[in-house]
């Protein structure tokens, strides 16, 4: 078994005009949400100390956030090991991302037809600065674009019911499309698709917004399948 990385999360002190467990919970899950969770081989144990010192607070208020952390399944408590971050497993991987698939696609069809004008142009803009270079020339860049811009997709559904739906499921998808992008000069591939995607939505052509969102997903379960290195 590959030895436990103690992670440092990149995280604020908490302000005191709400729940302590409520503050703590929303910081550590947003640092969460945002590390490179796929990115290690290694497990990702958290510090309740470390925590504690982070953001300002006594430990309690950081195992209260612990405890509901795990409820909902983002950390696994071990006995006499600590606290880790949830990794799933590769097939659990690509099972999500068809689930995320089905939704994000429906959320384009109706973006097709609920969006504005502006909306659309601002969901082109994401990718701006990238049209006088590719992307693997800026990576990281690219990648925090590459998230932002299937999540505005979800968004201008309309639908808060898909935005709820893909929430959690966002935790592990940003984390996968993160570490694939890198890879097997998807980057490129990536930008074609997203290109096309953009024209059928402001075409409002809800038929090839959903069909092309759909294979863009469903691409990236193949290449999970084909290239991923996950967590057995």
């Amino acid at each position: 078994m590959e030895s436990a990385d103690q992670t440092k999360l990149n995280i604020a002190p908490l302000a005191a005009n709400t729940s302590l467990r409520t503050l703590a919970y929303d910081a550590i899950k947003k640092a969460i949400t945002e590390m490179d969770m796929y990115g290690q081989d290694s497990e990702i144990r958290l510090d309740e100390r470390q925590l504690s010192q982070d953001l300002g607070v006594s430990r309690t208020p950081i195992r209260e956030a612990l405890t509901v952390l795990e409820q909902e399944g983002f950390v696994r408590s071990v006995p006499r090991r600590g606290i880790f971050v949830v990794r799933k497993s590769k097939r659990e991987i690509i099972e999500m991302i068809i689930v995320w698939a089905a939704l994000e696609s429906m959320a384009a069809r109706l973006a097709a037809d609920r969006a504005t004008d502006r909306e659309l142009a601002q969901l082109r803009e994401v990718f701006h600065d990238f049209e006088e270079s590719t992307p693997s020339e800026h990576m990281n860049e690219y990648s925090d674009a590459n998230i932002r811009f299937h999540q505005t997709v979800i968004r201008l559904s309309g639908c808060s019911m898909i935005a709820e739906m893909t929430e959690n499921l966002f935790i592990h998808i940003r984390g996968i499309r993160a570490v694939s992008v890198r890879q097997e000069n998807r980057s490129e591939r990536s930008m074609q698709e997203h290109r096309g995607i953009i024209a059928a939505l402001v075409e409002r052509n809800a038929d090839l917004a959903e069909r092309l969102v759909r294979e863009h997903t469903l691409g990236l379960a193949a290449h999970v399948e084909k290239h991923g290195r996950f967590p057995s």
